[in-house]
């Protein structure tokens, strides 16, 4: 007996382990599904080819398994459409992660399968009705994805009936669904704003994001679907997710810019602003948004502040960018481009947090030159010492392009302090003894400017080594150490504008000792150079002939550089030669041993030509600021300076602002407060609407209170002694009730006895009846 039991148990025991161990591998192999991805993506072609067995399998395991490995071939960029019948027969999977992986498929290729794919459509439609919200959602979003013509319409109908569902996440897929069908067909616009309009209505936070996306991408000119609800999406924008917030600051922006009135300065008061209502509305309910996490979010609320606020408001803006400024890199550079139109506007701002923008070591390139960007419109008579040290320290970087923007920083930093002039050509001119040619070049190009600057505007240096003359001598004397095309450009047009001397001359009267050389050296590579530097040299060698036409060697130079540019291989060389000899035909200037003058044509005096080239250039225009006027912010093109197709133009405000009574809606109209009455008016309504008596407890004839009563109460004693009386009265009243009440309450006693009595009576008759 004991055998027999010892060999049960051991059966059980075995069977026992057997599922133990199965339970174990499935599990484990669960485990290596979920979490060995390499595996999937790394799969040999025998594992390829057993997926159309697991998708006919049986196993929910083997088709999950099967369609994980669909995906992932789908990545790395494998055409998988041939299993697009065997994946469609598991579209009514109970997995919910099968199902999913079904949906992504057929989003790949239902396009390429129509006919295929209108079987699954009839399970998509059932979905719709499915308890589950994540079902309905999903079925429509993948219903819209699928890029079939036949069924538009069927789509158009299944984003009426989920934008109607009580679900607020399925009412946020039927808006995600709207732009999709309008890309698809566009003849359905009137029915898709219908449904637009009703999103608008709603009152979830979760929707109405994805309700801005669809009006955006269907009607964004219909702004009047916003004039019911424009102060209700103020209200509940706190609420609404990040990335709808971004959507729908844009959109009330856009909405105050064309149909509020503009923010203005009171004319009586100067420092009262006039601000509309419904704009106030729109800045207080966003303001809460600077700190949100979500740098979008803030960036969004600033560019708000910065187009729809009154001046008084944007200092605002100042300390949420300056707290995302670096919280990653990508960040820093979004926020560099938007504190840099803001600077240009409004400098003020930010001047005294110049040290939070200063360039640290580990800056990426953009970074760097963005940040000197913006500490150059911070320069001011109060910092712009420290920001001058900055400049000439970010010269030595071994980034040419942030060596050319921190010279061209010096140069700008001279001519907005103009007390610092001094200091930044001294800086200037160390750069150009440096043995790097990028610090040199640039060095050269802003001198010029600063030089060009003096000599029309500028009072005279308070140093001679620092006069404008006194630089472009040491400039010519460092020609051939100047290696950049423009920078020597710069310098020979510096040599040939300004070589006209007062005094006297110790080589040729009327030009500068240092000039002829310039020419001669420039002559002499004439053939190396490139076609900007030519000319420049063909226009020096025109101006110095012209200062003194009778100098042999000077008009040897001058026919020798001409003969070169005749024939140049660049045809602006050739062009700008021709037009220098007609120029100067009046002075009989001879190429190749023939005379100018047998061209004909009209021939200028000496005089008029010297007006032609020395007085022709007016003057400096700053094209950067022209640029800068054009930039916005919250746009594509100011992060990566090009246009882009999608940048939306902010409109111009309104003179006068639409009615307000347009932007009325039921909700904001309050409903009106009974009139305060009396308590004896309230009980007495109360028992006239119940039936019963009227009863009064105060006298008729003294319902409103007299001037009179109201004057002793002004005064604190007789209060308390009105009061007092009051209460003395009101006991008195309630004694005399109590005694009606006893009366009352015996009345009904003896009636109660009497009634008893009868009773008894006609029971005693009763019985003696029966007893008869």
């Amino acid at each position: 007996m004991d055998g027999v039991n010892l060999h049960v148990f051991t059966e059980n025991a075995a069977r026992l382990g057997m599922r133990i161990q199965e339970t174990f591998n499935e599990h484990t192999r669960d485990l290596s599904i979920t979490r060995g991805g390499a595996s999937i993506f790394d799969m040999p072609d025998d594992k390829v080819k057993n997926i159309g067995k697991q998708l006919d399998s049986s196993s929910d395991r083997e088709k999950l398994d099967a369609m994980k490995r669909l995906i992932a071939l789908i990545s790395k960029g494998r055409n998988v459409s041939n299993y697009f019948p065997q994946v469609v027969k598991n579209v009514a999977s109970q997995n919910l992660e099968m199902r999913k992986l079904v949906y992504i498929y057929l989003l790949r290729y239902a396009e390429h399968e129509p006919d295929l794919a209108l079987l699954s459509i009839n399970t998509f439609q059932k979905d719709l009705s499915d308890p589950s919200p994540l079902i309905r959602a999903m079925a429509l979003r993948v219903l819209s994805g699928i890029k079939v013509p036949m069924i538009r319409s069927l789509v158009v109908l299944a984003i009426k009936k989920c934008a109607a569902d009580l679900s607020p996440y399925v009412r946020k897929a039927a808006a995600l669904a709207i732009p999709k069908i309008f890309q698809l067909d566009s003849t359905q616009e009137p029915a898709l704003i219908s449904v637009i309009a009703t999103l608008l209505r709603d009152r979830s936070p979760l929707s109405i994001g994805s309700a801005v996306i669809a009006f955006e991408s269907v009607c964004p000119t219909r702004l009047d679907l916003l004039h019911q609800q424009y102060r209700r999406l103020c209200k509940i924008l706190i609420d609404v997710d990040e990335w709808g917030q971004v959507d729908l600051l844009n959109l009330l922006l856009r909405y105050t810019r064309t149909m509020l009135s503009k923010p203005t300065i009171s004319p009586n008061n100067e420092s009262a602003e006039e601000v509309d209502g419904d704009l106030q509305l729109l800045l207080s309910s966003s303001e809460p948004l600077f700190q949100s996490k979500n740098p979008a979010v803030v960036l969004a609320v600033v560019r708000v502040f910065y187009y729809g606020a009154p001046p008084s408001w944007i200092s605002k803006i100042v300390n949420p960018l300056l707290r995302i400024l670096h919280a990653s890199r990508e960040n820093e550079r979004v926020v560099l481009a938007y504190l840099f139109v803001i600077t240009c506007a409004h400098p003020l701002l930010f001047s005294t947090q110049y040290p939070r923008l200063l360039v640290r070591t580990d800056d990426p390139s953009q970074v760097k030159r963005d940040k000197i960007k913006v500490l150059l419109n911070l320069c001011n008579i109060d910092n712009h010492q420290a920001l001058l040290r900055e400049f000439i320290d970010y010269a030595d970087d071994v980034d040419d392009a942030v060596v050319a923007d921190a010279t061209h920083a010096i140069g700008q930093c001279a001519r907005l302090v103009q007390s610092c002039t001094q200091q930044c050509l001294s800086a200037l001119m160390t750069m150009i003894k440096s043995r790097h040619d990028v610090i040199v070049s640039n060095a050269v190009l802003v001198l010029k400017s600063l030089v060009q600057n003096q000599l029309l505007t500028g009072p005279p240096a308070s140093m001679p080594s620092q006069s404008p003359l006194t630089i472009i001598s040491q400039l010519a004397r460092r020609i051939d150490d100047i290696k950049h095309p423009q920078a020597r450009a710069c310098v020979l047009w510096l040599v040939g504008q300004y070589s006209t001397t007062q005094g006297v001359s110790t080589v040729i009267e009327g030009v500068a000792d240092w000039a002829p050389d310039v020419l001669r050296k420039s002559a002499k590579s004439f053939n190396t150079e490139s076609p900007l530097v030519k000319l420049q040299a063909l226009t020096l060698a025109a101006k110095l002939f012209l200062l003194c036409p009778m100098d042999q060697t000077l008009g040897l130079l001058s026919r020798y550089v001409f003969s070169l540019g005749k024939y140049d291989l660049d045809y602006d060389v050739r062009d700008r030669t021709r037009m220098l000899t007609s120029l100067l035909a009046g002075m009989s200037l001879t190429i190749n041993g023939r005379e100018t003058e047998e061209q004909g044509g009209v021939i200028l005096r000496r005089e008029q030509v010297m007006k032609v080239m020395f007085d022709g250039k007016a003057g400096i225009v700053d094209e950067e600021a022209i640029i800068h006027d054009r930039l916005s912010i919250g746009s594509l093109n100011l992060v990566i300076g090009k246009d882009m197709h999608g940048d939306s133009i902010l409109p111009e405000w309104l003179e006068a602002g639409i009615d307000p009574a347009l932007r009325q809606n039921e909700e904001d109209v309050a409903p009106s407060a009974p009139p305060p009455q009396a308590i004896s008016s309230t009980v007495q309504q109360a028992q006239v609407s119940a039936g019963g008596t009227p009863v009064i407890l105060t006298p008729s004839s003294s319902s409103t209170p007299s001037r009179d009563a109201k004057g002793s109460w002004r005064d604190l004693d007789k209060f308390y002694a009105s009061d007092s009386d009051n209460k003395e009265s009101e006991s008195s009243s309630e004694e005399q009730e109590s005694e009606d009440e006893g009366e009352d309450s015996g009345a009904d006693e003896s009636e109660d006895n009497e009634d008893d009595a009868e009773e008894d009576v006609k029971e005693e008759s009763g019985e003696s009846r029966t007893r008869i």
